[in-house]
């Protein structure tokens, strides 16, 4: 699994390196990308198979045991659930051995009825992910005769919870911004962090989730690239002993955003003050846009086949997207993830069975956030936040917000 862990991680860093925007919030999966695409390649062949292999970071013959050993221990962690579904045309064949190999799914049909299709597929994506992704991101065409996708969702319910405050940012983007704030004390040092990264020195929080999910909010210079920054947290993440920790930290300014020093104070005992903000995050990817990323280049050709493993029909990658969510609130973060892979058939077409219009449009809308599974250390979800959410009215009584058995 640590070899997994190793590839999957390494993924997110290239992703997050390519994916933030200035001023545009992020939030992708790599997890939820990787298994469907491992399974993918175990039925590639040719240039697809290699190139796929390459972007997956593991040997092709190890790639639909990877992605099988990845979606398991991801089902098996508190608080993160896991699923994979799979739909096909009645005109395809499967090769056996490919669909012996794939791990527990839901395998439904493509009807060719578009309203069915996506209502059921809208349908899969809603209840993988309890609601929080209610379309699936890859619509079934006439041409499509395979769609494989992967939905995880993450939970982390801080073990100590925040208390909510108005923030407004005297400096910087969000000046003049009334935000939802976040605060809280706790006389653990530790859980800030200074690391030296490639992108500069990183300012490393960890907020510990009851279930073994903790979530990195991760600071970096004012002047620094967002992808930089993201791709060098994955690399906190990663490799924990790279952060000096707060107990040692000298005086003065020591990381982004951070200041230590001395203070009077009534108790011997440290504290560790937090300020932060909430954020609610919803972000949509087209991976063919990145294809070299996922290693889809030559797998999106159709001008012919490349999944022999797959199926004796020759088939090519159509679509491949992703919806991402990530919510960080006082009483804990929710991440949801779909990814999905339409596959149609290539070579020479038949002729598509329906006329049919078709429309296609897209919605194109400064911390990095990662949640990381404690003890593998992978990590689930990633995002940059350009755009938090703004201050909510005050509750008529602000006890009525303290229910541990409430949304958060």
């Amino acid at each position: 699994m640590h070899r997994t862990v190793r590839a999957v991680n390494e993924l997110t860093a290239r992703w997050g390196r390519a994916a933030p925007a200035a001023g545009r919030n992020t939030a992708l999966s790599a997890p939820a990308a990787w298994a469907p695409l491992a399974l993918l390649a175990a039925g590639a062949a040719g240039p697809a198979a290699r190139e796929l292999a390459d972007a997956l970071g593991v040997p092709l013959d190890l790639a639909a045991g990877s992605g099988r050993e990845l979606l398991a221990a991801l089902d098996r962690t508190p608080g993160v659930t896991a699923a994979l579904g799979l739909w096909t045309a009645d005109r395809l064949p499967l090769e056996p051995a490919w669909t012996a190999a794939l791990p527990p799914h839901s395998h439904g049909r493509i009807t060719g009825d578009p309203d069915a299709d996506r209502a059921a597929l809208d349908r899969w994506a809603a209840d993988r992910t309890a609601g929080a992704i209610p379309r699936m991101p890859a619509a079934v065409t006439p041409d499509t005769a395979l769609l494989l996708a992967g939905a995880l969702t993450v939970r982390a319910d801080w073990i100590r919870r925040f208390w909510p405050c108005s923030q407004q940012p005297e400096a910087g983007p969000w000046q003049g911004r009334d935000l939802a704030g976040l605060w809280r004390r706790t006389g653990l040092l530790d859980r800030v962090g200074v690391a030296d990264t490639a992108a500069g020195p990183l300012t490393v929080l960890k907020v510990l989730g009851r279930r073994g999910v903790d979530v990195h909010l991760c600071l970096g210079p004012e002047d620094a690239d967002p992808g930089a920054v993201l791709a060098a947290a994955v690399g906190t993440a990663a490799h924990p002993r790279t952060v000096r920790p707060g107990t040692g930290l000298p005086d003065g300014a020591p990381g982004p955003g951070l200041d230590a020093r001395w203070v009077r104070s009534h108790s011997r005992e440290p504290v560790l003050h937090v300020e932060t903000v909430e954020f609610d995050l919803a972000d949509d990817h087209d991976l063919l846009e990145r294809p070299d990323l996922f290693g889809l280049r030559t797998a999106a050709d159709t001008g012919r086949g490349h999944f022999p493993g797959i199926s004796t029909e020759p088939l090519a990658v159509e679509s491949a997207r992703q919806t991402t969510t990530a919510v960080f609130g006082p009483r804990g973060f929710r991440a949801a993830s779909v990814t999905a892979f339409g596959m149609a058939a290539a070579g020479i077409p038949a002729p598509p069975p329906y006329l049919a219009r078709r429309l296609t449009v897209a919605f194109d809308r400064p911390f990095a956030f990662l949640a990381v599974q404690r003890t593998s250390r992978l990590v689930l979800a990633a995002g940059w936040v350009a755009d938090p959410t703004s201050a909510h009215p005050e509750p008529d009584d602000p006890e009525l917000d303290d229910d541990p058995e409430g949304d958060w």
